[in-house]
């Protein structure tokens, strides 16, 4: 589905508030040792002049009206997606609130002025600075000012959801500048930061005074800075957003041909196969299709045949994150690496690729693969990567530096050889089979796949590997549950083994802290679902956050891709280096101009269109 891919910002951590007090100039000008700019960019400068138009794959001249119904499984109770608590339709996060600066998805390194005008940026990373445009206003009309950007950052720095807590503990001070700009101070220097600050959502600090801002509820209804604002909505049912006529950016040049659609509006579904059925009545606007199967044998029903619904295929060079069964090492039986690489060898790829997607899609190689950021399977680390990964290497499981790859899996659903190797490692980690159980120092090796309802796709690959598990003397128990338990048990690390995956994208940075850091190892509501706590993975994040080169940036990356993929944490599934998408045929979007992420196309409605009848 369109909406299901937001490009995900990074967050931040709780920090007294004492520090963020007295204004430090008394002009609207920022410090003489560094210059303000129209954007700003981590490696050289941004591509875009301060004179540009539009965005390169923006079509500017693209009519304005039309709706867009966009389907979602699951149900929510929430409107404010900025905390821990409640179920939030999370297109929200991106949609009701807009930040200081935007992204341009042709540069991963690089954003421009959005309720920003200016930015200007310490040049060894202490701290950055952001004049604010005097045109910037709420939907209710009233002006975004300097006081409503820090207490957004404070509040939600200490009080709003995990994601925003690593980064804020980074900073030291905010504090007005003047009547309109604002400076943000860091602990140490950290020249990312800057562009994490500028991400931030800004909210109005009214709306929120004698409220609980970490209480979950749908009694407050954002007012937002953004194009849309919500307008109705049914708790479980639908949430619709309407395009505000009165934007106060829509001339600007970050929002040419951007946001064309009068009404957005999110259907939920209890099921994915219900959600379907709706497309296919011509209930929703378009379907993100997965399955290649489903792509290839499904999508031949009257609307497509008729040319009403049209299938677009979206090419992108994003990396593929990671998708799978991931395996949580808090508990005894998967902290083994050994137990872990026999779960990897016992799932047949090969033969489940084929019963469920005919074989067309690519496995999951590593983290960062399908992307200049990712590891070359079985091969040596060399020149820079290997140094970065030396002083660690006793500590390395087996391949980080030598050269890790996956098991290729057999065509035949026995897999016999995979079931040798895997019966070998656990074996060797102190687990036998007796009477047909798999039996370790504590007894019966007994543990629970997590999944959610509605999950039909995982469903059968889960089906599949039970199956193979059997042959390991291993009987584990499914249990599927719904989205707010599913939630909340993902988010206390309440479980053995579940699917999930990790987004990533072609500028990691200090949200790898939040996915792969020590501190998730308890924190609730983080991404380290693993529980890894491996001083090789925080040293290469370090080493990333510290580059001062594309070059060194990248070798730090892939060193960190090697340790995570060695790390055999995930039984890896596919990935689809073409987006699937199925849509109304009065849909359009700028194909000869998609991003090198592709998404600002396949997984968002803001620059497609709708053509009038």
């Amino acid at each position: 589905m369109v909406f299901n891919s937001f490009h995900r910002a990074v967050a931040g951590a709780v920090v007294g508030l004492a520090l963020f007090c007295q204004p430090i100039l008394a002009t609207d000008s920022p410090s003489e040792s560094a210059q303000a700019h129209h954007g700003i960019a981590l490696y050289g400068a941004p591509a875009l002049p301060a004179d540009f138009a539009h965005l390169p794959y923006a079509n500017p001249d693209a009519p304005k009206g039309g709706v867009f119904v966009d389907g979602q499984v699951g149900g929510f109770d929430s409107l404010n997606p900025h905390i821990q608590k409640g179920r939030v339709p999370w297109q929200l996060r991106f949609l009701a609130h807009e930040s200081l600066m935007g992204r341009s998805y042709d540069e991963p390194f690089t954003l421009y002025g959005l309720l920003a005008e200016t930015v200007a940026v310490d040049p060894e990373g202490h701290w950055v600075e952001f004049q604010l445009r005097p045109e910037a206003r709420f939907s209710d009309g009233t002006p975004v000012t300097v006081e409503d950007v820090i207490w957004s950052y404070e509040t939600l720095g200490t009080q709003g959801h995990a994601r925003y807590r690593g980064s804020w503990a980074q900073v030291a001070r905010i504090v007005p500048v003047g009547t309109r700009g604002l400076r943000i101070s860091f602990k140490a220097p950290n020249r990312e930061l800057a562009m994490i600050m500028g991400m931030r959502p800004v909210l109005k600090k009214a709306q929120w005074e004698g409220r609980d801002f970490a209480q979950s509820g749908l009694d407050v209804i954002p007012i937002t800075s953004a194009a849309y604002v919500i307008t109705d909505f049914e708790p479980n049912r639908f949430v619709e957003l309407t395009r505000n006529p009165d934007y106060w950016a829509r001339d600007l040049p970050l929002r040419k041909g951007v946001h064309n659609l009068d009404t957005l509006r999110m259907e939920f579904f209890t099921d994915a196969s219900a959600m379907f059925e709706a497309f296919k009545s011509g209930e929703l606007s378009t379907m993100r299709e997965t399955s290649a199967a489903k792509w290839a044998e499904q999508y031949d029903f009257p609307a497509v045949q008729s040319g009403a619904i049209v299938k677009s295929e979206v090419p992108h060079q994003r990396p593929t994150g990671m998708t799978g069964l991931v395996m949580n090492t808090r508990t005894g039986f998967f902290a083994d690496w050994r137990v872990r690489e026999a779960m990897i060898e016992a799932f047949n790829f090969t033969y489940t690729n084929t019963v469920l997607n005919g074989g067309a899609l690519p496995r999951i190689e590593s983290y960062f693969a399908n992307s200049p950021l990712g590891m070359t399977p079985g091969t040596p680390a060399e020149g820079r990567v290997r140094d970065l990964l030396e002083p660690f290497a006793d500590s390395l499981p087996p391949g980080a530096i030598d050269g890790y790859a996956l098991p290729k899996g057999s065509a035949r659903v026995a897999n016999r050889g995979a079931i040798r190797r895997a019966t070998a490692l656990l074996e060797d980690a102190g687990y036998t089979v007796e009477n047909g159980r798999l039996v370790g120092p504590d007894g019966p090796v007994q543990f629970e796949i997590l999944l959610q309802n509605g999950s039909s796709e995982i469903g059968s690959v889960v089906d599949i590997y039970v199956e193979a598990l059997e042959r390991l003397g291993l009987d584990p128990e499914i249990s599927s549950i719904d989205s707010a338990q599913y939630t909340e048990r993902v988010n206390s690390y309440d479980f053995d083994m579940t699917y999930y995956r990790w987004g990533l994208s072609l500028s990691p940075g200090n949200e790898q802290w939040r996915y792969w850091g020590p501190e998730g190892v308890e924190a609730p509501g983080s991404r380290n679902l693993m529980g890894t706590d491996t001083p090789a993975i925080s040293a290469m994040i370090e080493a990333m956050l510290e580059a001062q080169s594309q070059e060194d940036y990248v070798a730090a990356v892939k060193a960190l891709d090697r340790v995570l993929t060695a790390g055999r944490y995930v039984v890896p599934l596919w990935h689809n280096p073409v987006s699937w998408i199925a849509h109304d045929a009065e849909l359009k979007f700028p194909m000869d101009r998609i991003s090198i992420y592709g998404d600002w196309i396949d997984f968002q409605p803001d620059v497609w269109w709708r053509e009038p009848d």
